[in-house]
């Protein structure tokens, strides 16, 4: 969860504030209360404040502490130029919060306050009411968001090989990224990858080997997949841990084809177990990775990860069943297994796991990992540029599972040996292939559709929302 910073805003007169310092406090309380009961950190203001010179150290004091979003609390009337003070001590993103108890006109104060912050260009939102589950609900859905865009600021993204395959949409604006984002881009060569993987320790390698080969099913077939090209993916692994590590990388993206693809193996062994959230050592953090070194993808990956706390979808939009209205979801190799069963466990996920030989277009060989997503709500976003401004595609959807014999007939439309998502999605596919930015698309589970929005609102970000027709 997010840390959420707690000033209360009161009147000016001494004598006015000393007759209601226990009413606010008391609101207070009981908002602060609320939102540590959902899981967050919150910083509290020392007092209220009643003051100019307060008003600036009170807010100083909660924006030191790092804060991701800084709620200004109303609960009676507060003289508007201590938030203008307060505001202009806040770098971060502001709620503007009213209580509507009648006995006090918090409200006006909140409105006085907002309009003040207009006048001047300062972004806000603004929520009302007590401090029931709609409300921390609405204000957990700032602050997750705020922390999301909050983290890509001072990050780093690894971008392991150039263009895939002549793919523009896999390439962004390192300018521009570190103009809007506050994200540098470290440029890496492939061969990093092999000369890390030729040394790294055989003992690790078949460690892994054997735990795929445990809790998996491995389709070896003597040339595409053998016990020494799955060790080699698992080098690749390994080697990309060495440079995460070493160059401090926050998320990364690996072209792989054609290069790797056609004269070592393929990453997907690696790209999954990265995106993961274990792999043979046991537990660990996903690291977003992309495939085809995807830098907007990525991008959409970390947004998603930090707001879901869960690993994310990569995949293609590979085809749409118009005579059942789903969408396959594919992508030749990159789905963390995560998705296989969603559990804890890794064990439950790999079970459902399939390591195939790979197909024509891999002449290197290795594993693709295979599975078919669990079914399940899902959020579905991208961002994507549209005359080198960004927007953020959105869109609620809804993976579908079947029984063996149809999902055997729909994966063999495709290609059977990579990892597919049947996603039924609120959006019209008419509409959809009409103005959808790219072919890569990524996923969470749950709606967080609000997060989202808020996301592409920190970030001056267009939102570009799909819904089906006819919908509210």
């Amino acid at each position: 969860m997010a840390r959420i910073g707690v000033i209360s805003i009161s009147d000016g007169r001494e004598h006015v504030h000393r007759g209601v310092r226990d009413f606010i406090l008391g609101k207070e309380d009981a908002l602060v209360g609320a939102l540590e009961a959902a899981g967050h950190e919150v910083v509290r203001g020392s007092e209220p404040v009643n003051g100019n010179v307060v008003a600036t150290a009170v807010a100083r004091e909660v924006a030191a502490a790092g804060v991701d979003l800084t709620v200004l609390h109303y609960a009676v009337w507060a003289f508007p130029h201590f938030t203008m003070l307060a505001a202009d001590a806040t770098p971060g993103p502001l709620v503007l919060l009213a209580s509507i108890d009648p006995t006090e006109p918090g409200m006006v104060g909140m409105l006085a306050a907002g309009g003040a912050l207009d006048q001047i260009g300062r972004s806000h939102t603004r929520q009302w009411g007590a401090p029931d589950a709609e409300l921390v609900a609405a204000i957990t859905a700032r602050a997750d968001a705020a922390r999301a865009v909050k983290a890509l600021r001072g990050s780093t993204f690894g971008r392991i090989g150039g263009r895939p395959m002549g793919m523009n949409t896999t390439v962004a604006n390192t300018d521009q990224w570190q103009r809007l984002f506050g994200i540098d881009v470290e440029e890496i060569d492939q061969w990093e990858i092999v000369r890390r993987t030729e040394a790294a320790d055989p003992a690790e390698l078949r460690r892994g080997r054997e735990w795929f080969e445990r809790l998996a099913t491995v389709h070896y077939d003597g040339a595409k997949l053998t016990p020494e090209l799955l060790e080699r993916q698992i080098g690749t692994y390994a080697a990309m841990r060495g440079l995460i590590e070493e160059r401090s990388l926050d998320f990364t993206g690996v072209k792989a084809q054609p290069e790797l693809t056609e004269h070592f193996c393929t990453m997907d062994v690696a790209e999954a177990l990265l995106n993961d959230p274990y792999d043979y050592n046991g537990p660990k953090e996903p690291h977003i990775c992309a495939t085809e070194a995807d830098m907007d993808g990525a991008l959409t990956m970390r947004l998603m990860n930090s707001i879901a706390r869960t690993p994310v979808l990569f995949a293609d939009v590979r085809h749409y069943h118009g005579d059942r209205d789903i969408w396959d979801l594919c992508n030749s190799g990159q789905h963390a297994t995560w998705y296989a069963a969603r559990s804890d466990d890794p064990a439950e996920n790999l079970a459902r796991v399939h390591l195939h030989p790979e197909v024509v277009f891999f002449p290197a060989g290795g594993a693709s990992v295979q599975h078919i997503a669990a079914p399940g709500r899902m959020t579905l976003a991208r961002l994507t540029r549209l005359d080198g401004d960004y927007r953020l595609h959105l869109m609620l959807g809804d993976f579908e599972s079947f029984d063996a014999a149809t999902t055997d007939t729909l994966t063999k439309q495709s290609t059977p040996e990579w990892p597919h998502a049947f996603a039924r999605l609120d959006a019209d596919a008419p509409d959809f292939l009409s103005r959808f930015g790219a072919n890569h698309i990524h996923a969470v589970p749950g709606d967080v559709r609000p997060q989202m929005r808020a996301v592409a609102e920190l970030l001056g970000i267009r939102l570009d929302e799909f819904t089906r027709s006819g919908a509210a």
